[in-house]
């Protein structure tokens, strides 16, 4: 879309005012507004100004100024907000040098797809992300000096059978069996199907939605794939409406990978293809269906997938998930239908243009742009170094003796060790300047300073449990 166009959107949707958003390096959706009338085709290369100090990860308080300049082709009306209002993504510069900003998510994304085409690979990179959530009723949680609690509650809860609701009508998923009976077990089908309504009227394409294996409202909508830096700013749009939908239906709706003890983690499996010219590169008479190229594709995935983790699994909380024994994708091996295995090659359709590779350790509290990016950059490394994955698991990993499971290496144990391996496995990341130097210094740094170090800092209310009594 051109920036004309642009502006004729707006007119005929009668829009009034813009708003404007980025993401921080976390992965948070930031914004601001400005009447219509401070839109001109001249914003799309001027931009407009806002504090960058105050975004976390990003600049100093002595250097702060920075410029937000939208995407034209990422124009959509807002399907929430009151007035009528234009949103358009934009890219961070810097306004001195009106260069790309380094730590800017998008930026690196938009570095990851050019570096591709780059290597003669491939022209493009498709990325069809399954992003699993929960919706509560009520959510509470505190954290001091001198205490720490949380508290969810679900009308589906399996807890809640012996609630009085005036009246209990029953009907709530068991732990572990919410995948999927129909209603009136499964309370939350026309609340998902407003949300999957919602983002097609976006222009946001989805296969399916369904209720997801744990009790209390697990859910998973599937986006169709899109190429890497459209499935980064759809999952952006994804989470937003998700939230905004349960929101105005007094429900709350999150991404975080473990909230429940004792039933399923939320994960966001990955499925990745490249083509070339209109044409498969991963469609072959190898293993599954496969090319040469994805059977190398896997081996930089599995070479690398601890330091991807950092990206992909970036919070304290995603190890509660990911955790040996449990039915977690921790074991780096892959399959064609083995779902224990970290990554998996579906076997749904036999068509050519349909093989691909799922990744299947991430989960959706990753930022998409930094995580699709670094997938990439692994699946890149594995096919220019012709990384061997060596040979497929088709066996149930959980069902092995422990002498042959302790040769199958595992994902990380924790965001600490993702970190460190990001330390020291960080070339294939930095190839084409995808991710600088100061990115990656920057991630580690406010991760390690502002989510690891809190966390080992304080009590956990489990620890009283155990130890008070000592």
């Amino acid at each position: 879309m051109r920036p004309k166009e642009v502006l004729d959107m707006a007119k005929e949707n009668g829009a009034k005012v813009v708003d404007l958003r980025f993401m921080d390096f976390p992965g948070v959706w930031q914004h601001f507004t400005v009447p219509i009338g401070e839109l001109e085709e001249s914003s799309f290369e001027d931009g407009f100004g806002f504090d960058g100090s105050s975004i976390r990860g990003w600049q100093p308080i002595h250097a702060s100024d920075m410029l937000v300049v939208p995407d034209a082709d990422t124009a959509k009306m807002d399907p929430f907000y009151k007035t009528p209002s234009l949103v358009l993504i934009g890219n961070i510069v810097d306004p001195v040098t009106r260069e790309a900003y380094t730590r800017d998510p998008r930026n690196i994304a938009q570095k990851a797809e050019a570096y591709l085409r780059s290597t003669g690979i491939g022209d493009v990179a498709y990325f069809g992300p399954e992003a699993e959530f929960f919706i509560f009723d009520d959510i509470r949680f505190e954290s001091t000096r001198f205490g720490a609690f949380y508290e969810i509650d679900s009308v589906e809860g399996t807890w809640n059978t012996g609630r009085d609701e005036g009246p209990n009508l029953g009907y709530k998923p068991r732990h572990k069996e919410g995948y999927f009976p129909v209603p009136p077990m499964d309370k939350f089908q026309d609340l998902r199907t407003e949300m999957l309504v919602t983002l097609e009227n976006l222009g946001i394409a989805i296969e399916a939605q369904h209720h997801e294996v744990a009790t209390a409202g697990q859910a998973e909508i599937d986006m169709r794939f899109k190429p890497l830096l459209q499935m980064a700013d759809q999952l952006m749009w994804f989470k937003y409406v998700l939230k905004n939908v349960a929101y105005r239906h007094n429900h709350t709706v999150t991404f975080m990978p473990k909230p429940l003890f004792e039933d399923n983690g939320t994960g966001m499996h990955t499925h990745i293809s490249i083509w070339k010219e209109n044409q498969p590169l991963f469609a072959g008479d190898k293993y599954a269906g496969v090319s040469q190229e994805a059977l190398y594709a896997i081996g930089g995935i599995l070479k690398h997938c601890q330091a991807l983790c950092a990206f992909t699994n970036p919070t304290t909380n995603s190890y509660k998930r990911l955790v040996p024994g449990f039915e977690a994708p921790v074991n780096l091996a892959y399959s064609s239908r083995n779902r224990s295995a970290a990554v998996r090659i579906p076997m749904y359709s036999a068509s050519p243009k349909a093989k691909r590779i799922e990744f299947r350790t991430p989960d959706p509290s990753c930022n998409g742009y930094l995580a699709f990016s670094a997938m990439l950059m692994a699946v890149l490394d594995g096919i220019e170094n012709k990384i061997d994955p060596g040979d497929p698991l088709d066996k149930n990993i959980y069902n092995l003796p422990p002498e042959e499971l302790a040769e199958i290496p595992s994902a990380p144990g924790s965001l600490d060790e993702a970190l460190q391996a990001l330390r020291e496995d960080q070339a294939f990341l930095k190839k084409g300047d995808v991710f600088t130097q100061d990115a990656l210094d920057m991630w580690i740094e406010y991760k390690t300073e502002n989510e690891i170090n809190d966390i080992k800092l304080r009590p956990h209310p489990h620890e009283f449990f155990l130890y008070f009594d000592i």
